[in-house]
């Protein structure tokens, strides 16, 4: 026996064990022995699934969520030194001569019995402050679009590590074998809609097993690309194919031990599993006229964030562990007040339809919703600033976002901005906070929750984050 037959042969029995964990029904990252005292989930879990409402490019904060009346006072106004402290600058605004203070145009008001303050651009999501909970305080170190994105979705600003979906399905796995357990969709918003691209590895498996990785919903054609039966081929003649296509793969799989054959095996299955699945689930016909009515007339309209918002639904109401949405265009360096309205628009009615359908279900109970994006914006204007007109740069100090659902306080405001909505005055909440505190409400430790590559165990939240216990229930 030569060098490399021992190696391959000696990895076999490995294989075989990982090739019987992915074909098992029970799948986590621990094995199928979920009885283990370190198997997941670590503790009784709040939460189900996870539906994950990501808003590229930016929200800005104090036209929406964070209120500050006192710049109305100070319009055009030089940023003092003193509130900036040094921070950098992007490469938009650093050869501006000077950086004027631009106060919302929008009127706020308060709502609910919370008292929570919000803007005129949200009348739907008004409705429902009393059964979300509103971070001010968000922060992070990226200050650009990608790296930012990618650390919000990975954990590090670094492309190649798993999604946060990714390691969702790794740790806890799927409860429904016919669908996968991450699934996400993309729509285009009308405020900016040539806005930055997204990429496939902002929901990639990175180095964990492939078949974690995000299962993309398309806007038109197939929902998942390529799944149905190409011309000429029907389901007993794509059975056949896939099962001598299987043959040939466990041929190679005692050869090598390549868990990552066994990968491809179960994921062949499962997409023919979907063939199934998937048009049952995207067919709208059997919701209630006032169902679909309360998303708004852009239900209709695959790929659009309303139509989204309702397949999220009917994902989660399957079981499917981790649904995201990615919505993009709200990157207002210019015309903000004209191109936020359309993301508001886009947005609004649509995710207060989402949250009063879950409620309504009584999937809110065991599932968690999360609203926002990747930073905020500045309070001085990018650009020519006017009284009804003025655009505003990336802000990474501070920036707001919204959870609701499972384990999560209701009508709850956490952190405080100073009156520039520029530093964080109390309660920050990091990047790796926010990732540690979803995974808790999932039963995962985010501590524990590990992969070995190259070495080293990494995690999602890498080496920091803690649990903000002040806003769960």
């Amino acid at each position: 026996m030569h060098r490399r037959s021992f190696f391959q042969q000696s990895s076999t029995g490995l294989g075989w064990a990982a090739l019987a964990s992915l074909l098992s029904t029970d799948q986590n990252a621990l094995g199928v022995d979920k009885t283990a005292a370190t198997s997941i989930p670590h503790f009784a879990p709040k939460a189900k699934r996870v539906i994950y409402l990501f808003q590229s490019g930016g929200p800005s904060q104090m036209d929406l969520f964070d209120y500050k009346p006192e710049m109305a006072k100070i319009f055009d106004k030089d940023l003092p030194d003193s509130v900036r402290g040094g921070q950098r600058f992007t490469t938009m605004t650093s050869g501006q001569s000077r950086f004027p203070i631009a106060p919302s145009i929008f009127q706020f008001a308060q709502h609910g019995q919370s008292g929570m303050w919000l803007s005129e651009l949200l009348p739907y999501t008004s409705k429902l402050v009393d059964d979300i909970c509103l971070i001010r305080s968000l922060h992070t170190e990226a200050i650009n679009h990608d790296p930012a994105v990618t650390f919000f979705q990975t954990g590090s600003q670094q492309p190649g590590r798993p999604s946060i979906g990714a390691w969702t399905s790794y740790g806890l796995g799927s409860e429904n074998q016919n669908l996968p357990a991450f699934v996400l969709m993309l729509s285009r918003g009308s405020g900016r809609p040539n806005c930055q691209p997204l990429y496939d590895r902002l929901w990639g498996s990175g180095f964990l097993p492939s078949q974690h990785q995000g299962c993309k919903f398309l806007s038109d054609n197939d929902p998942v690309a390529y799944l149905s039966n190409p011309p000429g081929m029907d389901s007993s003649l794509r059975r056949k194919m896939l099962d001598d296509v299987a043959a040939l793969n466990r041929h190679k799989f005692q050869e090598f031990g390549d868990p990552e054959i066994a990968t491809r095996i179960e994921q062949y299955e499962l997409a023919y599993r979907m063939q199934s699945a998937v048009p049952e689930l995207v067919d709208f016909s059997d919701e209630l006229a006032t169902t679909l009515d309360a998303y708004g007339k852009q239900v209709h309209v695959r790929g659009s964030y309303a139509s989204n918002c309702l397949l999220a639904r009917r994902l989660v109401e399957r079981d499917v562990r981790f649904v995201q949405l990615y919505h993009m265009g709200w990157d207002q360096h210019g015309s903000l007040p004209k191109q936020i309205r359309g993301q508001c628009l886009d947005t609004d009615q649509a995710t207060a339809a989402l949250l009063q359908d879950l409620k309504r279900t009584g999937l809110l109970k065991d599932t968690l919703v999360v609203w926002g994006g990747e930073f905020g914006r500045t309070i001085y204007s990018q650009g020519q600033l006017t009284h009804d007109n003025y655009g505003r740069d990336h802000h990474p100090r501070c920036f707001s976002m919204w959870m609701a659902g499972a384990g999560v306080k209701k009508g709850c405001v956490h952190g405080e901005t100073d009156d520039f909505s520029y530093n964080i005055v109390s309660n920050p909440v990091h990047v790796h906070d926010l990732q540690a505190t979803m995974l808790h409400l999932l039963g995962i430790d985010h501590r524990k929750l590990t992969y070995r590559f190259q070495g080293r165990d990494f995690r999602l939240t890498d080496v920091h984050g803690e649990v903000v216990h002040d806003i769960l229930s």
